[in-house]
């Protein structure tokens, strides 16, 4: 069925909450599981960030609890538009799904009718699973 699994992670619950139907799917499917955390660009240079050790510690807490259900991992971090970002790499590893839980921590300023998750289901060259 999929054997390339895109799984966009930040910092929230719903991200954590999803990391257990991404494995089920993963080793119902025996796929190739991605691992991905994407770093808004900020139009504000004074708007806080993540440092680039909290986004490789979030990418390895993430793998580890992966290795915990034997799952291998692979992780990848980029900076930009989240949306854009997630879709981007899911055309670039030709990720057959992308699974992202629904209230991530970037929600647009336009609210939820534009969060992160309705953007890449409108861009995602893949379908798109969305974990309440």
């Amino acid at each position: 069925m999929f054997k390339s699994v895109l799984f966009p992670v930040d910092q929230s619950r719903d991200s954590r909450e999803a990391a257990e139907t991404v494995a089920s799917l993963v080793k119902l499917c025996s796929a190739q599981l991605t691992i991905l955390s994407v770093e808004e660009e900020a139009a504000d240079s004074s708007a806080p960030r993540l440092s680039t050790e909290a986004i490789d510690q979030l990418l390895e807490s993430a793998k580890a609890i992966f290795a915990e259900w034997g799952i291998t991992a692979q992780t990848m971090h980029r900076t930009g538009k989240v949306a854009f970002c997630i879709c981007d790499v899911a055309d670039e590893i030709n990720a057959e799904v992308i699974v992202m839980g629904c209230r991530g921590i970037g929600l647009t300023e336009e609210g939820a009718n534009e969060s992160i998750s309705n953007r890449v289901i409108n861009l995602s060259p893949c379908p798109v699973l969305i974990v309440p």
